[in-house]
């Protein structure tokens, strides 16, 4: 028999019947417009702030990388000397054909790249070493992790003089050491291989240990299997070095290669105070004048401006093609492996 209509619903509190579920209150106006709010400010955080991060860098780099850049390469392209830098005179590429016919840009150029040469490969093979000796237990490990950074921690201007000290011809240890064998003395600062030798010391001095902990870093990256299982098949700890160690470091030798090889085409503070009284000419035959010893000499001795600009392009061209051939060197590391 079905309930007659218009039957009020029981009324609470009456026995047997549960009181009605209540109806959850929605969210009002006011509290949605906050999550909107919010929301749009969590999209526009999401999406802006890493432009955000980086755009002080690129600030500076736009203020004091890109805008000397090509204010230099359109020096290059005029007379500007450095008594009336605001009047430029158009004379195209004049400035790099005098470059070509130059004899002391190409001196400068044999000098860098000897010296480059000379100090580059002793200190990547001396940095090898030295991480291959840290990376054993050693106790205070940490102390001599620290003072192989030492050097490079030194100004260039101190550890220069220093050495000029060394390799003084009259008075300096390095003679004094040489006598004690029976060499005779050598006069390093007018000499041209000594002298180039000398300055290659200074680098060679303040760049290993940097290298070194570079090489210890990527060394820890090798995993431990390899070794235990070298040791396992019986090598010694010369053939692990040789065999596991090396290969595995092939792409940080490249980089450290690279980064070297860049410090080496910029070498300017070490041969500009080995010798107080040559300054920029780099010995009294210009037998240390490394490329960026001869851009100062133009630029700021000589007052050209424009000829200066055009050794800085020309430096940077070479870089340029250094970064080339690194990027040929690991792509055929990455095919052969």
């Amino acid at each position: 028999m079905s309930p007659p209509t218009g039957t009020a619903p029981p009324a609470a509190g009456t026995p047997g019947v549960s009181p009605p579920a209540p109806v959850p209150a929605g969210p009002d106006a006011a509290e949605l417009r906050r999550r909107a709010r919010r929301s749009r400010r969590y999209r526009r955080d999401l999406r802006w702030s890493p432009y955000a991060f980086v755009a002080p860098f690129l600030l500076f780099f736009l203020a004091f990388g890109l805008f000397p850049l090509l204010y230099t390469g359109w020096a290059s392209l005029h007379r500007v000397e450095l008594t009336d830098p605001t009047h430029m005179e158009w004379v195209g590429l004049r400035n790099y054909t005098r470059l070509w016919d130059d004899e002391f840009f190409w001196n400068a150029l044999r000098n860098t790249l000897t010296i480059g040469i000379i100090s580059t490969v002793p200190q990547l093979a001396m940095a090898l070493g030295l991480a291959h000796l840290l990376n054993y237990r050693l106790r205070a490990s940490t102390f001599w992790r620290v003072a192989v950074l030492t050097p490079y921690a030194t100004s260039i201007a101190a550890a220069t003089l220093v050495f000029a000290l060394l390799f003084g011809r009259d008075y300096g240890m390095i003679n004094w050491v040489l006598g004690q064998l029976g060499v005779d003395a050598v006069d390093w600062q007018n000499g041209h291989w000594s002298a180039q030798l000398a300055v290659s010391t200074i680098v060679i001095w303040r760049w290993t240990g940097y290298n070194a902990l570079i090489y210890l870093a990527a060394m820890q990256a090798v995993p431990r299997d390899l070794y235990e299982s070298a040791a396992l098949d019986g090598a010694s700890r010369w053939q692990q070095f040789r065999h596991v160690t090396i290969p595995s470091l092939r792409p940080t030798i490249l980089f450290t290669a690279v980064v070297s090889t860049i410090g080496a085409t910029q070498l300017f503070g070490e041969p500009l105070l080995f010798s107080g009284s040559a300054g920029a000419t780099g010995g009294s035959d210009h037998q240390y004048q490394t490329l960026g010893l001869y851009l100062y000499e133009q630029g700021w001795i000589n007052l050209h401006l424009g000829r200066a600009s055009a050794i800085a392009w020309a430096m940077f061209l070479i870089l340029l093609l250094i970064a080339a051939v690194n990027w040929l060197i690991a792509r055929r590391l990455r095919k052969s492996q």
